[in-house]
């Protein structure tokens, strides 16, 4: 019986066809990067170079392939995780940054609102008015009548003190007499913030001068018991100018301003 040779389109590839197609499918993997430096001695376990009787060709299995696709899975996967990991450190500079900011403005915000308070307080306080004697009292009642008074009347109102007890701006002013005042002996007068003026009589020292400006409670001279007097105390007048005769009851005027006399 005779055997005739599978020829055509369904004759066999030549040992030679399939060599030189895998040859073809490791070089474009490695051109590609895909191989990388796969490990001569995963090419040794698989079967070795054959002799075409024209070039020789490596073969190359199944292992290897299975090598080659884990790599590239693994190279892929680094390169996402490498991706993820830059795209959350940008987050992260992004949030801090944001922080910073809002940390910045929420610093200056309270910055201003204590400068504000401070603002409102020192307003307040040059605005407040203060007994001209800390823990005294008035000895002698505004036009209380005497012959000891030229007018016949007191033109003020005495408070208590010792010869030498600090004497205070009532209020925020400017001195516009300071001096000897005949019968005030040794006094002040100030012109305050509102227009108004005040004096102090019989002063033991004066502290102050002319043009100076004061602020409430500012020590301006001593207590004592110079001119028309029969003791040491204060003589304290409030006037709507700075001269004699143009007196307005001091208690009044000091309770009006918030001082408790």
């Amino acid at each position: 019986m005779a055997f005739t040779r599978a020829t055509g389109k369904h004759r066999r590839p030549s040992r030679m066809q399939r060599g030189t197609a895998r040859a073809a499918g490791v070089a474009a993997l490695a051109t590609t990067g895909v191989i990388g430096t796969v490990a001569a001695p995963a090419f040794a376990a698989e079967p070795s170079v054959e002799q075409t009787g024209l070039t020789p060709v490596v073969t190359m299995g199944d292992t290897v392939a299975q090598q080659i696709d884990a790599q590239a899975a693994a190279q892929k996967q680094a390169a996402e995780e490498a991706a993820a990991k830059k795209k959350a450190e940008e987050a992260a500079r992004e949030r801090a940054a944001e922080a910073a900011k809002e940390a910045k403005e929420a610093a200056e915000k309270a910055r201003e609102a204590k400068e504000r308070a401070a603002r409102e307080a020192e307003r307040k306080r040059l605005n407040t008015f203060v007994p001209p004697i800390s823990g005294s009292y008035v000895s002698t009642g505004y036009q209380a009548s005497s012959g000891l008074w030229s007018s016949g009347s007191h033109t003020g109102v005495d408070f208590h003190a010792a010869s030498g007890t600090s004497v205070h701006a009532v209020g925020m002013g400017e001195v516009v007499e300071a001096g000897w005042g005949g019968s005030y002996g040794n006094q002040i007068v100030i012109k305050m913030n509102d227009g108004t003026y005040t004096q102090y009589g019989h002063l033991s020292s004066i502290g102050v001068s002319v043009g100076q400006k004061v602020t409430p409670g500012q020590q301006i001279g001593l207590s004592g018991a110079t001119g028309n007097v029969t003791g040491p105390h204060l003589h304290f007048e409030a006037r709507t100018s700075p001269e004699y005769g143009s007196d307005i009851d001091p208690v009044a005027y000091l309770r009006s301003h918030g001082v408790s006399v």
